[in-house]
């Protein structure tokens, strides 16, 4: 059943009981690709960060820094460190707009006004363990840079989103040196902090040259559409940044005269860059706190896999229970803090013999750290579930 709205759609679907067992019963097999995978990007995760920060060490105990101005072919093949002028063989430029700037990067930033839709679902249990779910899709004008597919939309007649002309793109300046040294490009996409550039009239008339709808500078911002301040479905804006020509620095292998990754005893590289005169300690280090995060960044990932694959084993005995509406709202909660309790256990014993696979004594104390916090939370639901229990009388 569906109701219609003003851009606005909802649907009523109904769910028997037999069914959402047979997509739970289902669902354990889901739930347990879920914790496979999570075991593997934690198991792996470890492994990852300790041979990333082996690799980091091994470079920051070897590396020198050498000048900028010339190549010695006795540091072919070693980690070196230079600081100096960046310098290019030409300007960047992109000729779809006419702009051209004597920088690193040149970056086009492109928004299109377009359709999106948002979902919220609201579930009902019935007695009899049915389900009736409602679904809302409501449709918006936003501006995106990205490409949003309206052929996915629920409803996607009056809600139709053109192909974008353009795209956001990165452009490189070609030949970039380091003083004597050739810079590869992989090193420059991330490079630097962008400086906006006002767009021109000469950018606009060029636009305009390609497209039928009219173009205007509206606050140093190319605008393709009528009006800037009533929006239509299918307007551009397009912007532009410099990464401008700077002082900067790297860690790198020399190779040649060019800069190259540098390969560690652990099977990791090295090759980092960074803006200004930065001494090659303080670029390792910034590498290190880096690498903690994304470990940390990876461990929450695997985690949270985890819990939902537990989830997803335990979701049947909750379905089952559903019969009686509160009995399954009952089991369900019970069943999540199973699952938390599953994943708090198992997910430090991987990560603890991710350790102990290359360092034994800190992987024994994750493995206490662990083995502790699963205790306490045990103790913890024991102690709310004594807490519950109704007193008996005296006799």
């Amino acid at each position: 059943m569906e109701e219609r709205g003003v851009d606005q759609i909802t649907e009523v679907t109904s769910t028997s009981w037999f069914a959402r067992l047979g997509q739970a019963i289902v669902g354990v097999l889901i739930g347990f690709i879920f914790i496979v995978v999570s075991i593997g990007v934690l198991f792996w995760n470890e492994g990852r960060a300790i041979r990333t920060a082996q690799g980091l060490a091994e470079g920051a105990g070897i590396v020198s820094s050498v000048p900028a101005d010339r190549v010695d072919p006795a540091n072919d093949g070693r980690l070196i460190h230079v600081s100096g002028m960046l310098s290019t063989a030409g300007p960047v430029s992109d000729p779809d707009f006419a702009v051209r700037v004597h920088g690193v990067r040149l970056e086009r930033h492109v928004e299109v006004y377009q359709w999106k839709e948002e979902t919220h679902s609201e579930t009902r249990t019935k007695f009899g363990g049915g389900e009736e779910r409602t679904t809302t899709y409501k449709y918006v004008r936003i501006w995106s840079d990205k490409p949003i597919d309206s052929d996915r939309f629920k409803e996607p007649r009056g809600h139709t989103n053109p192909v974008p002309t353009y795209q956001s793109r990165d452009l490189l300046a070609p030949g970039a040196r380091l003083g004597a040294f050739s810079v590869p490009d992989a090193l420059l996409r991330g490079f630097g902090e962008a400086k906006r550039l006002a767009a021109t009239e000469v950018q606009a008339s060029a636009l305009q040259n390609r497209i039928t709808k009219p173009v205007t500078v509206n606050d140093g911002v190319l605008y393709a559409g009528r009006d800037p301040a009533q929006p239509a479905i299918g307007d551009m804006r397009i912007s532009f940044s410099e990464v401008p020509l700077q002082t900067a620095s790297v860690v790198a292998a020399q190779a040649g005269s060019a800069f190259a990754p540098f390969p560690t005893h652990t099977g990791t590289t090295v090759e980092l860059i960074a803006a200004g005169a930065v001494p090659a300690k303080v670029m390792f280090q910034h590498a290190e706190e880096e690498n903690v995060t994304m470990t940390w960044v990876l461990r929450l990932i695997g985690v949270i896999f985890m819990l939902i694959g537990f989830n997803f084993v335990l979701r049947p005995l909750a379905v089952a229970g559903s019969i009686i509406p509160l009995l399954g709202d009952v089991i369900g909660a019970g069943t999540f803090l199973v699952a938390l309790v599953c994943t708090v256990a198992i997910a430090p014993i991987v990560i603890a013999f991710g350790w102990l696979w290359y360092r034994p004594l800190i992987g024994i104390g994750v493995l206490v750290v662990g083995a502790a916090a699963t205790w306490g939370l045990t103790r913890l639901l024991h102690a709310r579930a004594a807490a519950k229990r109704p007193a008996r009388p005296a006799a």
